[in-house]
Formats: structure tokens, C-alpha cells, sequence
């Protein structure tokens, strides 16, 4: 006999099944992130790059409805992020200082807290100059980001394993900037003011998350192991070590300065720190930091490739509508595809150069930044020459992805030739360079495209041409850093032992 089912009783069985699909799916990323303690802070540190991008890719997204509503144009436009880029630039020197000698995760919660409360205060300016004024005090508040999170995100994770780990973290950045263009830049066509609002929203929830976490233990000693249930905290590393609580955990061999060992690359002695880098003021850290070659070359590198990413955020949606003739509902998903291929990218990325110095290739990751640039260079050339969007998507995929792929493992490949304790000193400086060239970008763009170009149609198209160049030669001296880089890795090595 069949048994009849009710409507109540149908009706109370799909919460269970729901249930059961988020358990599943929850279980699925704590499986390839390595346990739940490992799952909570990538999603976060990934949460704080995504609340960053989506804001600066909500203006871009919003720029058609931004200059109607305020009578301004695509130099205006560019004003508006650059300012806000420019001001976290510098902010993020001092900012690096305090990821070295304080609290990491209170400082990245405060500054979190007022991130949240300058996107609301960005929907209630009434002119262009109220807004400027408003994206210079989120400036402020968005310059913690990289300097705290490379330095907690070196303390809590294993060597072998970061460039993998940062391609979960700048994943979060990505799917940020795709939330700005398809979900908060449509909402700013009904409203721009609720879509700074609705983006202001989850700033609160990211920094209690972050103020919830405990502080990582310092000089890459208390990775958190796989499966871990919680994150180790100062305490655990020295009971395990069997050492007194006021001890101080020395610093750890990376894997890449291990194989620079064992292949008997030898250090530039003239280059080997022999002071304490907790007691150099800023001006030495800063000199120490800009002597590494490799670190200046990854710095060039990462600034052009930014540089260009923030061009493609504040007018790419534009740029498609006006390029392939699309609509701006059309234009978005087509960003949104680009997103999903920068997303590929990132993952593979990181990944790749991890496998390939785990079977001892010290140039891997190197390597894999190198040659994923090129790609990006390469494709985009016949993606803003052709005017069929279909045909354009995939070389624009290609492109995404290669730009993208690059990130991980320069970031991991950073943090080698780099000892902690000057982790986010370096992540400052660096940043500081990077996100002025992010600040540049979109009045460049801008500029280029009303200026030289005469904003008329197809403006934009020979503006994303010519800003190849800088693209292209971040590629070139990528390749020529593999010479430097084995020596830098072995000069860090041994300063570590010191």
C-alpha cells in the first residue's frame, strides 16, 4: 500500500534536506581546506579581500549612473577610486608597522569597523566633492588589508602550502570585485546610494569575525595543521616545544630556503641582515626591503598588473558595452565570465607553484607569475582589436586568467625571500607602491580616454591598447628575476639562522 504524503508533512521535510545539502557542502570545503580551523580563517581573511574589491568595482560598475546623478565624467570617475587608492597607499606604510609590533587582528577589526561606517557615510553625500571627501577617510580604513593579512596569513600557514592558501584568500577579492559588478552595480541603477549602503552591510560582520580570531603566533612557527580543530595560539607552540611561556619561537626554514640549502645556492653575504629587524625604524626596514632585488622586481611586477586589473574594474563594464555594442545588463555578465576565468586562474596559479617546489623547482613559483603574464599580455591583444563580443570572450578569459594566475605565487614566493618579522613592514612597502599604481590607474584611464583620445566612441578601446605596455614589461622582468631570485631566497635562509 502506498502511503500518502501531506502537505505538512512535504513541507517539513525540505529544512532537513536543505539542511543536509549545506552540511554536505560545508563538509566539502572544510575537506579541501584542511579542517574547520583552517576553513574559518581563509574565509575570512578571504571576506576582507572581497569587501575591498566589491567596493571599488561597485563604483566602476556604477560609473554610467554615477555621472548622470552628479554631472561628471570618466576623469571624475577615475578621481573617485584613485583618490581612495592614493590615501590607502600611504596609510599603509604606517599600517605595516603595526602588523609587525602589534595586535594584528584588532587592528585589521577596528579599521574593518570603520570601513563599514565610511560606505554608509558614501551614501549620503548630496555632490561629487562630499563623495571625494568620503573615499578619502575609506582610503583610511581599506590600507590595513595588505599588510595585516600577508603577515597573519605567513604566521598561520605552512611554507609548502601558501601559494595555495593565497589562491583561497585572493579568490575572496575576485568573487568581491564579481559581487560589485553583477550585484551592487545593478542595484546602482535603481539607486547608487543603496548600493554603497547594501555593500556597508557585511563590513560589520567581516570585523567581528576578525576581532573573534585569535592573534597568530609570530616567525611562522604555529602553522595550523591540517584537520585542526582550533588555531594554535602561543601557548600550544611552546608546550609543544617544551619551552617556558615567555620564551620567544624561533624562526622557520621555508621550503624554498631549505632546497636553496641542499642545492648549495649560496647567499650575497654583503646582503645578509645582521641586525634585529624587530628593533630597525622604519626608514632602515624600508631601505633593507628595497635592497632585495627580487622584492623590487616583484614589486614592478604586481604594481603593473594591478595597475591594468583597476583600469579593467573601474571601466571595463564600459569598455564591453561600447567596444562589442552590448547592453550594461549584458556588459556586467560579461564581466561576470571574465571574473569566472580570473577565479580559474588564481586557483591553478597558486597550486602550480606549489607542486613544482615541492618536487624541488626553487624557480617554480617564479616561474608559473612569469609565464601566466605573458599569457595575459598576449591574449588581450587580439580580445580589444576585434569588435564581436563572442569572439572576444575567450582571449578575454585567457587574459583574466593569466593576469590573475601570477598573484598566488608571487605572494608566497615573497614571503621566502623575506624573514618575519619584517613580513608586514615589506607587505607596507610594497602596497604602498601597488596601490599607488591602483590609485593611477583609473585617472590614466580616464584621462587618457577623454584627453588624448577626445572621449568620443571607441575611446576606451585605444586606451586598454596602449596600457598594454606597462602590462607587457611587468611580464619581461619577471622573467629576468629567475636569476635573482635562488640568491635572494638563500640570502633570507641565512639571516633566519642568525
Amino acid at each position: 500500500m502506498i502511503r500518502s504524503v501531506s502537505i505538512t508533512e512535504a513541507a517539513s521535510t525540505r529544512p532537513r534536506l536543505a539542511r543536509r545539502v549545506v552540511g554536505h557542502g560545508a563538509s566539502q570545503v572544510e575537506a579541501a581546506f584542511g579542517g574547520p580551523a583552517r576553513t574559518r580563517v581563509i574565509l575570512v581573511l578571504g571576506a576582507v579581500w572581497a569587501l575591498s574589491s566589491a567596493d571599488t568595482a561597485t563604483v566602476g560598475a556604477s560609473a554610467t549612473v554615477l555621472r548622470h546623478a552628479l554631472h561628471i565624467d570618466n576623469a571624475d570617475i577615475g578621481l573617485l577610486v584613485g583618490v581612495n587608492a592614493v590615501v590607502a597607499a600611504i596609510a599603509s606604510i604606517p599600517f605595516g608597522v603595526l602588523a609587525d609590533r602589534m595586535r594584528r587582528t584588532t587592528t585589521l577589526g577596528l579599521s574593518i569597523v570603520l570601513w563599514g561606517g565610511c560606505m554608509i557615510w558614501s551614501a549620503t553625500a548630496s555632490s561629487f566633492g562630499n563623495l571625494l571627501v568620503t573615499r578619502l577617510f575609506l582610503g583610511i580604513a581599506t590600507a590595513s588589508a595588505g599588510p595585516v593579512v600577508a603577515s597573519m596569513l605567513g604566521d598561520w600557514f605552512a611554507s609548502a602550502e601558501r601559494g595555495r592558501i593565497y589562491s583561497y584568500v585572493l579568490t575572496g577579492e575576485l568573487l568581491g570585485a564579481g559581487v560589485g559588478f553583477a550585484v551592487t552595480g545593478d542595484i546602482a541603477t535603481l539607486s547608487w546610494r543603496l548600493a554603497f549602503v547594501i555593500l556597508a552591510l557585511p563590513a560589520f560582520v567581516i570585523a567581528w569575525a576578525v576581532l573573534k580570531l585569535p592573534e597568530p603566533v609570530r616567525g611562522g612557527g604555529g602553522a595550523i595543521p591540517p584537520g585542526a580543530l582550533r588555531i594554535p595560539v602561543a601557548g600550544d607552540v611552546r608546550r609543544v616545544r617544551g619551552e617556558d611561556t615567555a620564551a620567544e619561537v624561533e624562526l622557520e626554514e621555508t621550503d624554498a630556503q631549505r632546497i636553496s640549502r641542499e642545492k648549495g645556492v649560496e647567499p650575497d653575504h654583503a646582503g645578509i641582515l645582521v641586525e634585529d629587524p624587530r628593533r630597525m625604524g622604519l626608514i632602515a626596514a624600508t631601505r633593507y626591503i628595497l635592497s632585495i632585488r627580487t622584492n623590487v622586481v616583484m614589486i614592478i611586477a604586481g604594481a603593473c598588473g594591478y595597475f591594468y586589473l583597476a583600469g579593467v574594474q573601474t571601466f571595463g563594464a564600459e569598455f564591453v558595452h561600447q567596444q562589442y555594442g552590448i547592453d550594461q545588463a549584458l556588459a556586467n555578465l560579461m564581466i561576470l565570465a571574465l571574473g569566472l576565468g580570473a577565479v580559474v586562474g588564481v586557483l591553478i596559479g597558486g597550486r602550480l607553484g606549489d607542486a613544482l617546489l615541492a618536487r624541488g623547482i626553487l624557480n617554480g613559483r617564479m616561474l608559473v607569475a612569469a609565464i601566466t603574464s605573458g599569457i595575459a599580455v598576449i591574449a588581450f591583444v587580439p580580445a580589444l582589436l576585434t569588435h564581436h563580443p563572442w569572439r572576444a570572450l575567450p582571449y578575454l578569459i585567457l587574459a583574466a586568467f593569466g593576469l590573475s594566475a601570477q598573484n598566488p605565487p608571487l605572494n608566497a614566493a615573497r614571503l621566502d625571500i623575506m624573514i618575519p618579522p619584517l613580513w608586514g613592514r615589506a607587505e607596507g612597502v610594497r602596497t604602498f607602491l601597488r596601490t599607488a599604481a591602483q590609485a593611477l590607474a583609473p585617472v590614466l584611464f580616464g584621462a587618457t580616454s577623454d584627453i588624448v583620445f577626445g572621449n568620443r566612441h571607441g575611446a576606451l578601446h585605444w586606451t586598454f591598447l596602449v596600457m598594454l605596455v606597462p602590462l607587457a614589461a611587468s611580464s619581461l622582468v619577471l622573467f629576468k628575476a629567475l636569476s635573482s631570485y635562488p640568491r635572494d631566497v638563500a640570502t633570507a635562509a641565512a639571516a633566519t639562522r642568525r
